[in-house]
């Protein structure tokens, strides 16, 4: 991230954001929005002020205010009963929101977070979730750096997996969860006799265990190379004869695919 964002150059290797390197270069960082995880907020100033001062840095005539701050204060859902407040009083989860308004204040191209969702009570991270769903139909690009992954599965089409700063899978959910097929899957069979279809799968390679729900007419089974697998499953049931209700996997959580990938 701080390469990204001009702070630091790369000891080996290049990186280009927009085509050029981010290094000393204004025209790049100021397509930048950046929200750190460490805060410097100075604690005796409201948000408004803070929010100005910033924007007169980034080149925003102070004309622009307060118009522009209700504007973003009000973008990242920070009540106005908060405003008049000092940054010192804000809690964790109102000091992350008025972060992101100072990212999003020159309406950049590129939306840098680490970890955006830290302090936030469960509906302050479906406030910030649809808030940056929306930027992201506007046409921002954003990355997002975080361990709370159940989060990133929702808002993600694309995911990077470091451990020790080396990448280690990349790519959409879906292509990463495949590259992974070598690791077990988890399937789940609803049909008239689940005794039956476990005495026929106990003779499949690929079949790890069984757990049979009489009661729900279910079998529940763990298979090994889940590709080579399906090549052969619509034809064994075919030939079973038996009354198939429902399929379903349980597909890899972003969780179960950065444990098994980084250990």
């Amino acid at each position: 991230i701080q390469i990204i964002t001009g702070q630091l150059q790369p000891s080996s290797g290049s990186l280009k954001v927009f085509g050029e390197n981010p290094w000393n270069q204004p025209s790049v960082l100021r397509r930048i929005g950046y929200c750190p995880e460490r805060e410097s907020l100075p604690e005796h100033l409201k948000p408004m002020d803070w929010l100005s001062g910033l924007g007169q840095i980034s080149g925003i005539p102070r004309t622009a205010f307060p118009e522009l701050g209700i504007r973003l204060l009000k973008r990242v859902k920070l009540g106005e009963a908060h405003w008049k407040k000092r940054l010192g009083q804000y809690s964790k989860g109102m000091r992350q929101r008025v972060k992101l308004a100072q990212a999003l204040m020159h309406s950049p191209d590129l939306l840098i977070l680490d970890e955006p969702m830290n302090g936030l009570d469960p509906m302050g991270r479906q406030d910030i979730a649809d808030i940056l769903k929306s930027l992201a139909h506007e046409g921002i690009s954003i990355i997002i750096s975080s361990h709370i992954l159940a989060e990133l599965e929702s808002l993600c089409k694309n995911v990077m997996i470091l451990n020790w700063g080396r990448v280690i899978a990349s790519g959409a959910k879906n292509e990463i969860r495949s590259d992974l097929s070598q690791w077990a899957e988890e399937l789940s069979v609803r049909c008239d006799d689940p005794q039956k279809l476990a005495r026929i799968l106990f003779e499949e390679d690929h079949v790890l265990g069984f757990d049979i729900q009489k009661e729900e007419q279910r079998l529940d089974f763990r298979i090994k190379n889940p590709s080579q697998f399906y090549q052969n499953w619509n034809q064994l049931l075919q030939d079973s004869g038996l009354i198939v209700f429902e399929i379903s996997s349980k597909s890899q959580s972003l969780n179960q695919i950065f444990n098994k990938v980084t250990t």
